[in-house]
């Protein structure tokens, strides 16, 4: 499925649309190029989680946690940019992390992926004229949810 995400607001309703549906063990795979927005859509996500002030990237620290009640949903934001290799995702705990939490993972692919898992909602973002456009696959614990 085909998302336009022409601005900003565009961008914070798709991340709210996900947040409201958002459940612990659930993973966002995030993927597209550098610049095209999935800090920003995860900021959202987070945002519409109750979160307020600011959300870093985690690009330098790999992992940032949110906890109740600063977020409805414990979360985990992960940025994989900076693995070498997938086993790194051991070495890092991120299964710890993961435990009774939903994932936003950034660079899915440098930790393995995600896909495999049913409840992984598979997000590639791709700039389009001035926007985005986001292009979902919902695993099957989703598909009920996402349609």
């Amino acid at each position: 499925m085909m998302i336009a995400l022409p601005d900003l607001a565009a961008m914070d309703a798709f991340g709210g649309k996900i947040a409201g549906l958002l459940r612990a063990g659930d993973v966002v795979a995030l993927t597209g190029s550098l610049g095209t927005g999935k800090t920003t859509l995860a900021r959202a996500i987070i945002g519409a989680l109750g979160h307020e002030g600011e959300v870093p990237s985690p690009t330098f620290t790999i992992i940032e946690t949110y906890d109740s009640p600063a977020v409805s949903l414990p979360l985990v934001h992960a940025d994989f940019y900076r693995l070498d290799d997938p086993s790194e995702v051991e070495e890092i705990g991120l299964d710890d992390y993961r435990e009774g939490a939903a994932l936003l993972a950034e660079w899915p692919d440098h930790a393995g992926g995600f896909a495999h898992e049913a409840g992984c909602l598979s997000i590639t973002l791709e700039t389009a004229d001035e926007g985005r456009i986001a292009i979902v696959e919902a695993g099957t614990d989703w598909v009920d949810r996402w349609s």
